[in-house]
């Protein structure tokens, strides 16, 4: 924890998702355009295709100058804000991946070098010479893929590198291969997409519409090479990661499962347009892919980073960069004694640490609407008790004492009415907001550590009696702490559900 705070308005996964998603979309398809040029290349040279070979050099210089720009931007951009967003992260895989890292920049000045001779060396190289430079282009671009996936999938699966410490056991890990197949499919797809969105600019001819099929069959292949490896890299992932997100989260299955749904869309694209309507391609067919394929990018992206919720490196280091064999000396000695950089607001400061990583105040995953009309108490037994919530939440690494100082900070700069007074319900609706803000946060019917079997046996009086001694039934349960109408209001609601299911079933 020997780094600064950054606050800023937006959320840290918002910034990160924007940079990354965009540099891996970029990244991939010249990975894949390596491949694709170098081949595209050969079988133009044997067939002495002069109109391809044209097309082909005005598409690696688009290819290049936009790979070589924006994905350098980009890359420097991530590394600028993962710095920025988890410093004690970025450490730790900086030092145990060090030559990893040496490798893989080596590979990328090579690739750079390879990619603006090759762009140069169309009129100025032999054939042969020329398509050594594609693949040497290609080979050093799908190199530095292969490091950076060894340590990207480490972040989720570092198996055996917790008790060794050794690199070969974190990069080699379980999701490694898996991921390396669906990346390069994913690669070899985007870079037919992008061919098909510089070809279509062209005016419609027979060279056109058969360059339009060779694109869109190249895209296939892609595809064919991710749909199985999805399914391959969704089984590797240990059973106990996969067992606690099912529990707890929602996101990474959304997500999962949209990604399918787009990888179908894509291909029903290509086939529509790319082969049924080869003749009449045009750009807005090929942007319509291109942004299916960003879309799906964002979904896998998005199943990676979530599913290993609470961690940054699963079983290690937490979201908020708390070693997980520090929680408990930090809720010993406290959070504190160990923030290198103070403000003097000790709650601030608590909150940017133990919080902020993951939640803002009144924007991305907001606390502000959870606490609304409730009080210190209330927001500091559940700060205490992060590890009981909704959502796979690390446990506080803070004492009890620094729980309440953050639970100030918060409550400040929550809205300090009633429920009722804030959201203007009444009926069914008000207690539903009750249950919600008050009974939510642990418990969902029907949903993550559901309680309504024991709330569906009492009847009303017993309801009331069970809030006013909540406080007491478990060491991680808030107390009940809303005046009478709104606990009049939760246990109306509860019987309400209790007549909806019975119904339900009758």
């Amino acid at each position: 924890m020997e780094y600064p705070f950054w606050d800023t308005a937006a959320s840290y996964g918002i910034l990160m998702a924007v940079i990354a998603v965009v540099h891996v979309f970029i990244s991939h398809f010249a990975i894949g355009g390596g491949l694709y040029l170098v081949i595209a290349e050969r079988m133009a040279r044997k067939r002495d295709d002069v109109m391809a070979l044209e097309f082909l050099q005005g598409l690696s210089r688009f290819f290049v100058l936009t790979t070589l720009v924006m994905g350098a931007l980009t890359g420097v951009g991530i590394w600028f804000i993962i710095g920025l967003l988890n410093p004690a992260a970025t450490e730790l895989l900086i030092h145990n991946f060090v030559w990893g890292w040496a490798a893989e920049w080596c590979f990328f000045v090579i690739e750079i070098l390879a990619a603006i001779l090759y762009l140069y060396g169309w009129k100025r190289m032999s054939g042969k010479n020329h398509m050594i430079l594609g693949w040497i282009y290609f080979g050093a671009a799908w190199m530095s893929l292969f490091i950076i996936n060894g340590i990207i999938t480490f972040m989720l699966t570092p198996g055996d590198w917790i008790t060794t410490g050794n690199f070969w056991d974190g990069f080699f890990n379980v999701t490694f291969m898996p991921s390396l197949v669906i990346r390069t499919g994913i690669s070899v797809m985007l870079a037919g997409l992008f061919a098909l969105a510089v070809v279509s600019v062209r005016k419609a001819s027979e060279f056109k519409a058969r360059t339009v099929v060779q694109n869109t069959v190249w895209s296939l292949v892609g595809l064919a090479i991710m749909l199985p490896s999805a399914i391959w890299y969704f089984n590797a992932i240990p059973d106990t990661i996969m067992a606690t997100a099912e529990e707890t989260l929602t996101i990474p299955f959304i997500t999962y499962g949209w990604s399918f749904y787009l990888i179908a869309a894509i291909a029903l694209c290509l086939a529509v347009f790319g082969l049924a309507m080869r003749k009449k391609f045009v750009l807005p067919m090929a942007l319509v892919m291109m942004l299916l394929g960003l879309a799906w990018f964002g979904s896998f992206e998005t199943f990676r980073e979530s599913i290993r919720k609470p961690y940054v490196v699963t079983d290690y280091m937490y979201g908020n960069a708390v070693v997980v064999n520090q929680v408990e000396e930090y809720q010993t000695a406290g959070m504190l004694p160990n923030l290198a950089y103070q403000t003097g607001d000790d709650g601030a400061d608590l909150f940017r640490h133990a919080c902020r990583t993951c939640h803002t105040i009144d924007s991305y995953n907001a606390l502000k609407p959870a606490f609304d009309g409730t009080d210190e108490e209330f927001i500091a037994v559940n700060v205490l008790n992060t590890h009981v919530l909704v959502g796979n939440m690390p446990p506080f690494a803070g004492t009890e004492e620094e729980a309440s100082m953050i639970a100030a900070h918060i409550y400040k700069q929550t809205d300090q009415r009633s429920i009722k007074e804030i959201y203007g319900l009444s009926g069914d609706a008000f207690g539903e907001k009750v249950y919600d803000v008050r009974c939510g946060n642990c418990h969902v019917i029907g949903g993550f550590n559901d309680k309504a079997e024991t709330l569906f046996d009492m009847d009303k009086e017993e309801l009331l009696e069970l809030l006013e001694m909540a406080g007491d039934l478990a060491e991680e349960m808030p107390p009940f702490t809303g005046d009478e109408e709104e606990a009049e209001a939760l246990a109306d609601f509860i019987l309400k559900a209790k007549a909806a299911q019975e119904g339900g079933q009758s």
